[in-house]
């Protein structure tokens, strides 16, 4: 064994859902990847959302250079995480490895939808003819959880822990139902997941829990138990609302 292996911490489901959560709540991560031609190691910054099933989408300038060095390799990392007051290395972080794949505009709906409901005003320019959407697929993960908590995690421990299919069809129209006619249980969520008073919104949902959006602030709120369809997510949207803040 070797000392890193030695420092590392079994894998568990504190955390996956820890590492789950701080991947689904980002607004913006650094990606990293290798200049075309030389291979240097070249970093950048991109606003972050996730799709339902968990993997980062990002939208950036196809005339960019990391755009140019994504389609000539598509190996990529995210590093995701913000500091807090005092020791930034006090913090959780996680960087995660994956293939990064350039989303036609035919087929970018999904990832459109709940990255502008994340990020609203870069609807400004999504739709110029030099900007597309990225999704990353995870390959695997380096999760921080803090001094002395590191873990090595697969693709499958950052998955939700059930499959999206039966909630991927009715997601946006359940997203859309809720803001348009049920801002009160919105705002509920909101306060449950710790926010204040604001204007909140669903952006997304996914199995595993709702994510909302106040201007730049970001909560999201897990579900007690894992949801597979659209009679399970009604009954999950019912208990919270019943729940007390």
């Amino acid at each position: 064994m070797t000392d890193r292996e030695a420092a590392l911490r079994p894998v568990d489901d504190a955390a996956r859902a820890a590492a789950k959560r701080l991947v689904r709540m980002a607004r913006f991560a650094s990606l990293a990847t290798a200049a075309p031609g030389d291979g240097w190691p070249m970093a950048s910054r991109v606003a972050l959302a996730t799709e339902i099933d968990g993997a980062p989408v990002f939208l950036v300038s196809t005339l960019s250079t990391h755009t140019a060095a994504l389609d000539a390799d598509p190996r990529c990392a995210l590093l995701i995480g913000e500091p807090g007051r005092g020791d930034p290395l006090a913090h959780p972080r996680i960087t995660l490895y994956g293939l990064a794949e350039r989303l036609p505009r035919a087929a970018d709906a999904d990832a459109r939808r709940r990255y502008l409901a994340r990020h609203p005003k870069a609807a400004l320019y999504a739709d110029f003819g030099d900007f597309g959407f990225f999704r990353v697929r995870p390959a695997r993960a380096d999760f921080n959880g803090g001094f002395g908590k590191a873990y090595d995690l697969s693709a499958q421990d950052l998955a939700p822990r059930v499959s999206c299919d039966g909630l991927a069809d009715g997601e946006a129209s359940a997203v859309a139902h809720m803001n348009a006619d049920h801002r009160e249980a919105v705002a509920h969520y909101a306060r449950l997941a710790g926010g204040g008073a604001g204007d909140w919104t669903l952006t997304g949902i996914d199995p595993e829990g709702a994510d909302l959006a106040c201007g730049d602030e970001v909560r999201r709120l897990e579900f007690m138990t894992p949801v597979r369809d659209a009679a399970g997510l009604r009954a999950a949207l019912v208990a919270l609302a019943r729940r007390s803040v």
